[in-house]
């Protein structure tokens, strides 16, 4: 297996993940992976002691109808995502889904999937022993932010919102797991007679998630931009700062990572649509030494040795490795998976002037997982996790759990 394109990277090992090489997010802890499907509903375990040979261990299943893409891990507990599986509706298969809100463009009414959290025991790493379920009702959990505690921050979508919104749960007993504060964007309580003021029907304004360091939480509202939110009382969380490119930016924030040691965040929108129709995407580093007000500093360049805009599929960034504590932790040095161009790692010693110091483009996808027309067999780098010994993981939407290594930088 050879990379289409590498620059100070190199490839170690490759899993097909079982046969169900469709992966969105990534953990890896105790020499084990931990992938969410997108496609192939459920999570799968794969054995990743010997990166240049990874081994499949189990594929766990989650109820019908129910997406669980996003996952988390810290110490012996995992947390999976539970929503509706809304590329199966006709309508979301057209682009809907990222078109203005969705709140309305389900009837809840009668669910037919899970919706909320489901936690596991993995102290046998191999073996993730479910403990745990907490409801939230409505569209279910998109993706949650967990790097150890007494809480869980969540973006989901629950009645009488018109999207995803902000949450903390309580998990100190993970069996009695409840929502304790929500969070969102003055406009999207509908029923509580708030009215947007922007296009609802063209921009989605909707958490991706909240990225937590301290008493900071920094939301990607994907259209609606980022904000800065207090936690301190995680009991009344409050909207510290909003600030949204959208327009004249294209859009799409996906990922919010502060850096608090330098005052810094680092920004990630998403690329949603194939050939660009959504225009191009960027990474951001914004300056929140003030956290009151936050201030774009810089773009990231955006890669070159190829036309990208023309290969098919989707080019632009996608999602971040998150600075765990469990893993990889700089602020200088930033891994962004970057769909159709493979993985991009930033320096940003200079945030001022950010440099592209290493890239790698895995070969492309031997098979289609994803079941909707005209797709297009390119690869597609989805999300990226580095461990403590800087090994790197990559998903891929069709084309499995890729790990990656620098070589120098």
């Amino acid at each position: 297996m050879k990379p289409d394109f590498a620059r100070n990277m190199k490839l170690l090992g490759h899993s097909d993940q079982g046969g169900r090489s469709d992966g969105i997010q990534v953990m890896v802890s105790g020499g084990y992976a931990y992938v969410g499907h997108l496609f192939s509903c459920g999570f799968s375990v794969i054995d990743v002691r010997d990166p240049r040979k990874p081994t499949f261990v189990r594929h766990i299943a989650q109820p019908e109808g129910t997406w669980s893409q996003h996952l988390q891990t810290y110490g012996d507990l995992l947390i999976v995502n539970n929503m509706k599986d809304v590329m199966r509706d006709p309508e979301m298969n057209s682009g809907s889904y990222y078109k203005g809100s969705i709140g309305d463009k389900f009837d809840l009414a009668a669910p037919s999937h899970a919706a909320g959290i489901r936690m596991y025991d993995i102290a046998d790493r191999a073996n993730p022993k479910e403990i745990a379920f907490c409801s939230i009702p409505g569209l279910g959990v998109h993706r949650t932010y967990y790097d150890g505690g007494d809480y869980v921050y969540a973006s989901a979508l629950p009645p009488g919102f018109s999207d995803d919104i902000f949450l903390i749960i309580d998990i100190r007993e993970p069996s009695k797991a409840e929502v304790i504060s929500k969070l969102w964007i003055p406009g999207m309580n509908t029923a509580a007679g708030e009215t947007p003021n922007w296009d609802a029907k063209k921009h989605r304004y909707a958490l991706h998630h909240a990225i937590v360091k301290g008493d900071l939480a920094c939301g990607a509202w994907r259209d609606g931009g980022i904000t800065l939110m207090d936690v301190s009382d995680r009991h009344a969380p409050k909207i510290l700062a909003h600030d949204n490119p959208c327009p004249p930016f294209a859009g799409g924030t996906h990922n919010t990572l502060p850096l608090p040691g330098r005052g810094l965040m680092f920004v990630v929108e998403e690329a949603v649509f194939d050939n660009c129709e959504d225009g191009i995407k960027r990474n951001w580093v914004y300056d929140i030494s003030v956290p009151t007000n936050p201030v774009s500093i810089s773009t990231t360049p955006l890669p070159s040795e190829e036309d990208y805009a023309a290969k098919g599929g989707q080019f632009g960034p996608h999602n971040l490795h998150e600075n765990r504590s469990e893993g990889f932790q700089s602020e200088e040095l930033i891994f962004v998976s970057y769909q159709n161009a493979g993985v991009r790692v930033y320096n940003i010693a200079d945030p001022f002037r950010p440099t592209e110091v290493a890239a790698l483009v895995p070969p492309a996808p031997k098979k289609l997982m994803d079941y909707r027309p005209n797709k297009s067999l390119v690869v597609d780098s989805t999300d990226v996790f580095v461990d403590k010994n800087g090994l790197i993981y990559v998903t891929d939407w069709n084309g499995g759990l890729t790990i990656m290594e620098l070589e120098r930088v």
